[in-house]
């Protein structure tokens, strides 16, 4: 099943009233839809909030990200959030049917299987195929449909295992991912590949963004399937429940940059409205941020508040060590850009987990 929402049977809207015509033969006053796909996941929820706070208030209430122009453009916008519920965009015909029926100018592609460094080394051929599948499907409804736009969401785990550090966007194809995650990391890859190839062949506007690890409310927190915070909040809150020690797989040594799931949210909407390059770029945060994941685990005890034994298990495999992503590039363009502070991010994720239990994603 891709991986984009279970909680409505239905998409979620944020509209004035329009008709839905799109593509090339869409007048120049008719209102813009913007479409998202996986749009009630992690990133998706978070596209809600950031969407609507920038509409209502003109502005992004916490960034110089979203400009007052950006907000009063979004206020005339259709934007379409799908849930997996909504149809399979693995199947041909059911992406079809929703390209259809909303008629996108602008799309924001989410939706992928996605999951944790255990489900990638177990489900190799089931993380390549259904995501090269739904991509291919996704990409080939654009251009069908005339979008205007795509943007389309790549991850840090593309880059080659053996590179020099920090990575950024000129070394994606400078060798093999590492094999952990190798089907899901060359299914990702091809997202870059092919939309430079529909640029060239097509005149279509394709790009992509590559953000590192991301956490916020609304996460997958299954114990198999989830990245390693949600995960992580997880195994603490259950360690907290029953009196047991928190134990993370691995030695804690690997190194990852983690971004909140609002602060990518702005910069995605950034991205669609103000960066006008067929180029992938990292959204990440600073180099300096990075964390190990000993630290992490620690970090996420003293949010939720437990007092117990903390243990690594060093017989479960590491993953890759590091994936250093710089983000100067990104810092080109908005230099002054000020990410949450991890902690707090990682308080309003714990706390969130807490009081949405019952509802949570696991």
């Amino acid at each position: 099943m891709v991986s984009s929402s279970h909680s409505s049977t239905s998409p979620v809207t944020t509209t004035l009233a329009a008709d839905n015509t799109s593509g090339a033969d869409m007048p120049q006053d008719q209102q813009e839809v913007v479409l998202v796909t996986g749009g009630t996941g992690l990133i998706g929820y978070a596209l809600q909030k950031v969407v609507a706070r920038a509409t209502e208030q003109g502005d992004s209430a916490s960034s110089n990200a979203l400009s007052k122009l950006t907000g009063e453009k979004l206020a005339k916008q259709k934007w379409v959030y799908l849930s997996s519920k909504d149809g399979n965009l693995v199947d041909r015909a059911a992406c079809e049917a929703i390209f259809e029926k909303h008629r996108p100018t602008h799309v924001i592609h989410l939706a992928a299987k996605v999951g944790g460094l255990f489900a990638n080394m177990k489900y190799k051929v089931e993380f390549y195929r259904e995501n090269i599948l739904l991509n291919d499907n996704v990409m080939e409804c654009c251009r069908i449909y005339g979008v205007k736009k795509l943007v389309s969401c790549l991850s840090t785990c593309i880059f080659p295992d053996k590179t020099s550090y920090p990575i950024d966007e000129t070394m994606v194809h400078n060798g093999a991912p590492h094999d952990s995650n190798v089907g899901y990391s060359y299914a990702k890859r091809m997202i870059d590949v092919l939309s430079k190839c529909y640029n060239e062949e097509y005149g279509c506007n394709f790009t992509s963004i590559v953000p590192c690890n991301i956490y916020g409310p609304n996460d997958n927190y299954s114990l198999e399937s989830s990245h390693v915070i949600p995960g992580l909040i997880h195994k603490c809150y259950t360690a907290k429940k029953e009196g047991t020690p928190f134990q993370i797989w691995g030695s804690g040594t690997p190194l990852r940059q983690f971004i909140y799931s609002e602060d990518l949210a702005e910069l995605v909407v950034w991205v669609m409205m103000e960066y006008h390059s067929p180029e992938s770029i990292v959204l990440s945060v600073d180099e300096k941020d990075e964390v190990t994941i000993k630290d992490l685990a620690y970090k996420v005890a003293k949010a939720m508040k437990f007092e117990g034994e903390v243990v690594f298990d060093t017989s479960k495999s590491d993953g890759q060590h590091k994936k250093t992503a710089s983000n100067a590039k990104l810092r080109k363009f908005l230099p002054d850009y000020e990410f949450t502070k991890f902690e707090d991010g990682l308080q309003k994720s714990c706390d969130w987990f807490v009081e949405n239990f019952e509802k949570a994603r696991k």
